[in-house]
C-alpha cells in the first residue's frame, strides 16, 4: 500500500487567519470540546483531525474550504448522522454542520411551487440576512444522544417492556441462549456518562417550538423448533415456571404508551385509542396514473381513527388541502428533529364541517436514527414505496463547491451535479441547506409482530411474509428482521408493517401477516399511532449502543426463493450476538425515479438487505465481520444485483462495490466529479477514486495510521477480493 503523506501542521498563525476569516466557533485537539465534536457512534472510528470548525452559514463554509484548499489540509463534514464509517471524521479539518438548523415548512404557492433558498433568511441571521459580527460563545454542543439507542420505550411501550425483560417471560418455554463472544470487557474508550455531558444552550441548538408567521408558512426562529446445537446455556439458567404469559393485545405494559427515549413526546399518558377521534385523510398522487394500487382515491374522505397526540391533534373530519408541502431545513438538523419540526406545526386543512383544522405532513426519511446525508445518498424509509426514497423528494440545495464557490442546485440550475448530487453527494460538495417535499401523514397503522426465532421454523416465517406481501400496494410498507438477542435472551424475528391509508385496509394485511401459525406470536402491537412514533420502531427493535464496534453491510436483491431463505436462517443460527438481519420490501415509488446517479437496475430490486453488526469493544471475534461478509457476498449473490444504495455504504468498502452501486452511471458520474472537484477536495466520503481516477484500498478512508500485517480485515480481504462482487 501506498504510504500516506504527513498533513501540514496547523500553527497559530493558521488558526489566528482561521478565526478572523468566519463566524462560527473553531475547536482544536487541545480543547476540551474537541472529543464531544468528534467522537462517532462506531466506537473503533478514531480521528486524526486537527481542528473542528463549526461554520453558521454557506460563506462560513466556503471559507473553510478556501483555507483548506489554500494550505493544503483535507476537509470532511460531520452532519448530525450515526454514520459507522468514520468518513465524517477523517480530515484534517472536520466540519461541523450542527449550528446550522434554521427550518421552514410551507405549503406550494399560488403558482404550485415553492421559495427558492436563496430568497430565504441566512443560517442564524434570525431573518434579518447575513450577518459580519461574531457570534457569542454558545457554549458546548451536547453529544450526540449515546444513550438514545439503548431505551427501548420509543415506538411502543408493549415493545419496550418486551424488550427490557428476557423473552422467556412472554412463553412457558425456556429461552435459548447465543453464545457469547471471545470477551466482554468494554475498551477504555467507552463514552462518557450522560452526567458528563453538558446540555446544549440555545444559542447551540434552537427550540423545536417554531415561530408561527401566518396559516400557510412557518418558519423557525433561529412452535417448536429446535435451537441451535452451537449455543451453550450459561450456568445459571433459570426457571421459567412461575411465569405468566401476558395478553398479546397491545394492553399488557404499565409504560406510558407515548414513552419516547428522544424527548419528541410530552404529556402523554394514555394507553391505547378510547377515546381516539376520527380524521379524514385526503391522500392523492403525485403523477396522477403513476400508483398501481391506490386504496385512498384521489378526492376522497377516508375514516382514520387517532390518538391523542400532544404535538398536533386531528380534528374531526379533516381533509389534507395540499398534497404536499415543502419543508427547509438546515444540514445540522438531524433527521428525528426534522420530523419533530413538521409534526409540531402541522398546516392548514379543511374540515367536512365547514371550519378549519391542521394535518401533520412529514419529508420521505430513513427510520431514525440518522441525519441530514441521507438526503444525499439514498434515504429508505417508511415512506419510500409510496413516494421514493429521500433523493427523489429533494427540490433544491445550497451547496459549497470544492472551488468556494456558493451555488443553488436543482432541476434547472447545475442540472448536471443535480443529477449527480442525488445519489452522490457528499463527494461534490459540501450541502448547507436542503428544501424537500413533505406529505400528509396524519396517523398509520403499523407496529410489530415478534416471534422467538426457531431455526426448524423460521423458514417457513420468512416464505409467509414473502407471499403474504407479493403485489403490495405502495401503502405498505413491510420487512422482516431477525434480531439475535444479547447473552442469556431469545433471538427473535420481527416483522414490521406500516400501511399509510385507512386503518381498514391495514388490517386486512395485519390479519394475512399474522395468520403465521407455525409458531405463537410473542407480541403484536400493531395498531394507528403517529408517524412520529413509527419513525423510532427500527431503533427500539436494532437495541443499538453508542461506543460499540459496528459493521453494516447491504445489497440489493431481484429475488427471495426458497433456498435463499434457508441458507440464510443457517448462517444467521451460527451468528455472534449483536448480529440484525433485515430483508426491507422495496419497489414502488422507488421505481418511478429515473433523473438521479442512482440507477434503474437498483430501484427495480425486490428487497434491499442489511447486516447490521454490533459487538463490545475490546472484543475481538471474527466472525462478528465474517458473518456480515459471507451472508452479503455468499448466500446472496444468486440474486444480488450491482452494491447497495449509497446510503448503506459501510466501512471498509471494496472500490468495485462502490462503483456497483451506480451501475451504468459510473462512468458520467466520474466525469461529472472530475468537472466540479478535479482535485478530489471530498475525498473523505465513499468516493472510490483518487484524484487521478484510480481506485484506492478501503483503507485509504481511515485515518493516516493503515493496518498492521495480518489483521483480521486483510485476512477478510483477502477472502473477499474486488472481482468477487
Amino acid at each position: 500500500m501506498a504510504s500516506v503523506s504527513a498533513p501540514p501542521k496547523l500553527t497559530e498563525d493558521l488558526l489566528n487567519e482561521l478565526r478572523g476569516s468566519i463566524r462560527g466557533q473553531i475547536y482544536t485537539r487541545n480543547d476540551s470540546n474537541f472529543v464531544d465534536y468528534t467522537i462517532m457512534f462506531n466506537g473503533n472510528v478514531v480521528t486524526n483531525g486537527q481542528v473542528v470548525i463549526c461554520p453558521l452559514d454557506a460563506e462560513d463554509v466556503s471559507k473553510i474550504i478556501l483555507f483548506c484548499r489554500k494550505h493544503s489540509f483535507s476537509p470532511s463534514v460531520k452532519a448530525g448522522g450515526f454514520g459507522t464509517a468514520g468518513w465524517a471524521v477523517g480530515g484534517d479539518v472536520i466540519i461541523d454542520m450542527s449550528r446550522i438548523v434554521d427550518r421552514d415548512i410551507e405549503p406550494p404557492n399560488e403558482q404550485g411551487t415553492y421559495t427558492s433558498i436563496r430568497d430565504m433568511a441566512q443560517p442564524n441571521s434570525k431573518g434579518k440576512g447575513p450577518q459580519t459580527s461574531t457570534v457569542p460563545n454558545p457554549g458546548k454542543r451536547r453529544r450526540e444522544d449515546d444513550d438514545a439507542l439503548r431505551d427501548y420505550s420509543a415506538a411502543s411501550a408493549d415493545v419496550a417492556a418486551f424488550l427490557q425483560t428476557p423473552a422467556a417471560t412472554h412463553l412457558d418455554a425456556p429461552p435459548t441462549h447465543r453464545r457469547r463472544l471471545n470477551s466482554d470487557n468494554e475498551s477504555s474508550r467507552a463514552v462518557p456518562s450522560s452526567s458528563e455531558r453538558e446540555t446544549q444552550t440555545v444559542a447551540d441548538r434552537p427550540s423545536v417550538n417554531p415561530v408561527v408567521t401566518s396559516d400557510s408558512h412557518t418558519t423557525s426562529s433561529s412452535g417448536s423448533g429446535t435451537s441451535s446445537s452451537s449455543r451453550s446455556t450459561p450456568s445459571d439458567s433459570h426457571d421459567d415456571s412461575s411465569r405468566t404469559t401476558p395478553s398479546t393485545d397491545g394492553n399488557s405494559s404499565s409504560a406510558p404508551f407515548n414513552a419516547d427515549p428522544f424527548g419528541y413526546i410530552e404529556n402523554q399518558t394514555n394507553r391505547g385509542f378510547s377515546g381516539g377521534r376520527t380524521s379524514n385523510f385526503y391522500s392523492t398522487s403525485r403523477t396522477p396514473g403513476s400508483w398501481t394500487s391506490n386504496p385512498i382515491p384521489s378526492g376522497s374522505s377516508v375514516a382514520i381513527t387517532t390518538a391523542p397526540n400532544a404535538l398536533h391533534s386531528i380534528p374531526s373530519q379533516t381533509r389534507a388541502i395540499h398534497p404536499h408541502a415543502y419543508v427547509t431545513f438546515g444540514a445540522g438538523m438531524r433527521q428525528k428533529e426534522i420530523d419533530t419540526f413538521t409534526a409540531s406545526n402541522p398546516l392548514r386543512a379543511s374540515s367536512i364541517s365547514g371550519g378549519e383544522d391542521r394535518v401533520p405532513y412529514h419529508v420521505p426519511l430513513a427510520a431514525h436514527p440518522t441525519g441530514s446525508a441521507v438526503m444525499l445518498l439514498g434515504g429508505f424509509g417508511f415512506l419510500g414505496r409510496l413516494y421514493g426514497l429521500s433523493i427523489d423528494n429533494l427540490v433544491e440545495v445550497e451547496m459549497v463547491l470544492a472551488d468556494g464557490r456558493i451555488v443553488i442546485v436543482n432541476e434547472n440550475e447545475h442540472p448536471d451535479l443535480w443529477w449527480a448530487l442525488r445519489g452522490a453527494g457528499p463527494s461534490f460538495g459540501v450541502a448547507v441547506r436542503f428544501k424537500a417535499k413533505a406529505y400528509p401523514v396524519p396517523v398509520v397503522f403499523a407496529g410489530n409482530l415478534i416471534y422467538r426465532f426457531h431455526r426448524a421454523t423460521a423458514p417457513s416465517l420468512i416464505k409467509h411474509f414473502r407471499d403474504c406481501i407479493k403485489d403490495a400496494p405502495r401503502e405498505l410498507y413491510a420487512n422482516v428482521i431477525l434480531t439475535a438477542g444479547p447473552a442469556g435472551k431469545d433471538d427473535l424475528v420481527v416483522i414490521q408493517m406500516c400501511y399509510v391509508g385507512a386503518k381498514e385496509k391495514g388490517q386486512e394485511y395485519l390479519a394475512a401477516l399474522a395468520s403465521w401459525d407455525g409458531e405463537k406470536c410473542m407480541l403484536n402491537e400493531v395498531h394507528e399511532k403517529s408517524f412520529l412514533h413509527q419513525q423510532d420502531s427500527v431503533a427500539q427493535v436494532l437495541r443499538g449502543k453508542r461506543g460499540r464496534q459496528w459493521f453494516i453491510r447491504s445489497a440489493l436483491i431481484t429475488s427471495l426463493p426458497d433456498d435463499i431463505i434457508h441458507q440464510t436462517v443457517t448462517k444467521f443460527d451460527n451468528s455472534p450476538i449483536g448480529c440484525t438481519w433485515l430483508f426491507e420490501l422495496a419497489g414502488g415509488a422507488i421505481a418511478d425515479f429515473e433523473d438521479s446517479c442512482v440507477p434503474k437496475s437498483q430501484r427495480d430490486t425486490l428487497f434491499t438487505v442489511a447486516a447490521l453488526h454490533q459487538w463490545e469493544l475490546g472484543v475481538d471475534d471474527i466472525r462478528c465481520i465474517t458473518a456480515a461478509e459471507e451472508w452479503i457476498y455468499d448466500t446472496l449473490k444468486p440474486v444480488q444485483i450491482g452494491g447497495p444504495f449509497p446510503s448503506f455504504l459501510g466501512r471498509h468498502e471494496q472500490p468495485a462495490r462502490t462503483m456497483a452501486c451506480y451501475g451504468s452511471n459510473w462512468d458520467r458520474l466520474k466525469d461529472i466529479k472530475k468537472k466540479y472537484d478535479p482535485t478530489n477536495v471530498f475525498r473523505n466520503t465513499f468516493w472510490p477514486l483518487n484524484a487521478e481516477g484510480d481506485p484506492v484500498e478501503p483503507w485509504t478512508h481511515e485515518p493516516r495510521t493503515p493496518p498492521s500485517a495480518g489483521t483480521s480485515f486483510q485476512t477478510l480481504y483477502g477472502k473477499y477480493p474486488p472481482d468477487s462482487v
